[in-house]
């Protein structure tokens, strides 16, 4: 039930009473009637208050990717990935969990990306040896600076295809450079097992 909802049947009720009281107004003292309009206004009171505090324990998530209903969805504070999943119609067939933590626990404002398994393949198949990693933002020890490389760059890493280089770069952009390489993994698609393959090829600085 809707925060709208909920108001309306709170005037409902505090029209009611009203209606009471204006029966009775012509038989009872003014005291009692002036008790009566006070009850009134502390039922419609209680009543917003509870919207309100219902309203505090909600969060606003994007989830994206292979999800039937893609969107912004209300969900409880504290609820995790699999509730949001959950929330968004549940996965399409062609969905890719293998990496994402579905005890995750989702903060307001987060976005959320369920990718495909054709993604993965496809960054298999572009992937190349770190042998052949050269450039401008690789450190002395042939590492990538993942805080600079540009997708071609991050593309040379063992793991990393171009979607999943082009999520790096977006979360460059919007959340800042990363502290440790160990950060690479709050980037969408990347999970224990894909930073263990890359660690050894990765700096951020």
């Amino acid at each position: 039930m809707n925060k709208q909802t909920i108001i309306k049947i709170a005037i409902v009720i505090v029209v009611g009473v009203l209606a009471i009281v204006y029966y009775f107004s012509n038989q009872q003292e003014e005291s009692n009637y002036e008790e009566i309009l006070n009850s009134a206004v502390v039922i419609e009171n209680k009543v917003e208050e509870k919207v309100t505090t219902e309203e505090d324990t909600r969060i606003k998530v994007y989830i994206a990717g292979e999800v039937n209903i893609p969107g912004v969805i209300e969900l409880e504070q504290g609820a995790r990935i699999e509730d949001a999943i959950q929330n968004a119609g549940g996965v399409k067939p062609e969905a890719n969990l293998k990496n994402i933590n579905l005890a995750y626990e989702v903060s307001d404002g987060e976005k959320i990306y369920i990718p495909n398994v054709a993604e993965e393949e496809a960054e298999d198949e572009t992937s190349v040896p770190s042998s052949n990693v050269s450039g401008t933002n690789s450190n002395t020890s042939g590492k990538i600076n993942i805080n600079k490389a540009t997708e071609a760059e991050l593309t040379s890493i063992p793991g990393i295809g171009t979607s999943t280089a082009q999520k790096i770069i977006t979360y460059r952009e919007e959340n800042g450079k990363f502290q440790t390489i160990e950060d690479i993994k709050k980037v969408s698609g990347i999970g224990d097992s894909k930073f263990e393959s890359m660690k050894d090829y990765i700096a951020v600085k």
